[in-house]
């Protein structure tokens, strides 16, 4: 498994699972199964409600030595809701806990988005929180902390853009270790990609295939389906491969980390064999022609009218 470097000599698997939108009952069985069929990666968040399963799966392959702990790469999130400096340990604290370790690999801020504490959505304007009272920067002061500490060994963001990154960069003592976006054929983000490559950011693509399974309440009637995109399939039936391994593929060609999710045995198997599925320059240059500037995760509860964020300024579109 190919893997990015970071200036202390930790290496990430670029190839991980996924465990956003897995029920708790699955979560356990599909980490579990990643780690025996060869994962060494998994990204986990609190707000996922699953963290203590994926914990229960790490704790038994650690001690049946189907993997050691220092193989095992495991990302975690901090929830919109503990943005505050003095939640932002206590946070930690728990998610630790739940997934039975001493330390995080990767910690990033899940939004840069606040909401009041103990909220998971907002029911109503009220519970946002603006960005003028709970600052990235106090945020990310208190990351810093973490690391320091030894809590946590990376640190990074999620859903950030290119001014929020700069921001960061601007104010911190860390320039971010990672960037976590959606990324995929029909959201490529060149310019979010080269401002990364410059700064040496590294970039985590969720949502790989489209998201398909995320509630319907979440997608639009008329969008366009991913998986079921025609240039996708024929290159997916000229090399042997499903659509799936294709769009893995193109992800890990353009260097960046990808996270596809699943709690089925054989499309984990079949995800982790995308790492050794080689597209040809005509493949990257086909699928780079699908860009539609699409994002199938917009949050559009988050930018209501009252609400302090806008998605142009969540976006910076």
């Amino acid at each position: 498994m190919e893997t990015i470097s970071f200036e202390n000599g930790d290496e990430m698997p670029l190839l991980g699972l996924g465990t956003w939108k897995s029920a708790p009952n699955a979560a356990y069985e599909a980490v579990k199964t990643a780690l025996e069929v060869g994962y060494r990666h998994i990204d986990c968040a609190a707000i996922y409600k699953n963290e203590a399963e994926v914990g229960d799966a790490l704790t038994d392959a650690f001690e049946t030595g189907v993997a050691d702990r220092e193989d095992v790469w495991v990302t975690s999130k901090l929830w919109n809701d503990a943005h505050a400096p003095e939640h932002v340990r206590p946070a930690l604290e728990q998610t630790l806990h739940d997934l039975q370790l001493d330390t995080l690999d990767l910690y990033l801020i899940h939004w840069p988005v606040a909401f009041t504490h103990g909220t998971d959505y907002p029911a109503s304007t009220d519970e946002f929180v603006s960005l003028d009272e709970v600052p990235l920067a106090d945020t990310w002061a208190a990351l810093e902390e973490l690391k320091a500490d030894g809590l946590v060994r990376h640190i990074g963001v999620s859903n950030f853009n290119i001014p929020k990154l700069q921001h960061l960069i601007d104010v911190g003592d860390v320039t971010p270790e990672m960037n976590q976006i959606e990324l995929h054929p029909y959201l490529q983000q060149p310019d979010l990609l080269s401002f990364a490559d410059e700064q040496g950011i590294p970039l985590t693509a969720y949502s790989p295939l489209g998201s398909g399974d995320r509630p319907d309440e979440m997608k639009a009637d008329d969008e366009p389906v991913l998986m079921e995109d025609p240039t996708i399939h024929e290159i997916a039936d000229r090399h042997d491969a499903s659509p799936a391994q294709v769009l893995i593929s193109w992800a890990l060609h353009r260097d960046t980390v990808v996270i596809p999710k699943s709690t089925t045995p054989s499309h984990i198997r079949d995800n982790l064999a995308a790492a050794d599925l080689t597209l040809t320059d005509a493949d990257m240059d086909a699928i780079a022609a699908l860009d539609k500037d699409r994002r199938y995760l917009q949050v559009a509860d988050w930018t209501i009218e009252g609400s302090p964020y806008t998605q142009a300024g969540l976006w910076g579109e």
